[in-house]
């Protein structure tokens, strides 16, 4: 099964940059020539061709929410977004609206999308290095992701 894992971020903006800190750890543990390893900064319609030709695509990012706890860390299906469709403009589309773009232009989609969000503190500091709670948070997301690809 052709498998991309992209972690997605901005890595001078503190906690945001921890999907591309995964994707680099997941870098020494992978060595599959059926499993692409890739970062980008991009967000909505901006990676909707990262994921063409792919059988199964796994997302890693930063994720805040109301009352949620720093580090912790999510596993996702895209059907989690299906209620949440929005795009103010083509950067700000979520993965709902961009797959559903992608898919109605006739983009070879994987059939399997999981998403690993993990939960942040500090999105707004200019900093490449991750606050405590979410530092603590790569490997346990780093183990999720090689259980999942074991399934």
């Amino acid at each position: 099964m052709k498998t991309l894992i992209l972690g997605l971020g901005n890595s001078v903006r503190a906690d945001d940059g921890v999907g591309l800190y995964v994707a680099r750890a997941l870098q020494e543990k992978i060595n599959s020539p059926d499993i692409i390893i890739s970062e980008s900064p991009g967000a909505g319609l901006d990676i909707l061709e990262l994921l063409t030709g792919y059988d199964r695509v796994i997302l890693i990012d930063a994720n805040q929410t109301v009352g949620g706890q720093a580090g912790q860390v999510y596993c996702l299906g895209v059907q989690t977004f299906k209620t949440t469709r929005h795009a103010l403009n083509p950067h700000s589309a979520d993965i709902a609206t961009s797959l559903e773009v992608g898919r109605r232009l006739g983009l070879p989609l994987p059939s399997i999308i999981t998403i690993f969000a993990i939960e942040i503190a500090d999105a707004d500091s200019f900093s490449e290095e991750c606050t405590p709670a979410v530092s603590r948070a790569i490997p346990v997301c780093v183990d999720m992701i090689l259980k999942e690809l074991k399934k």
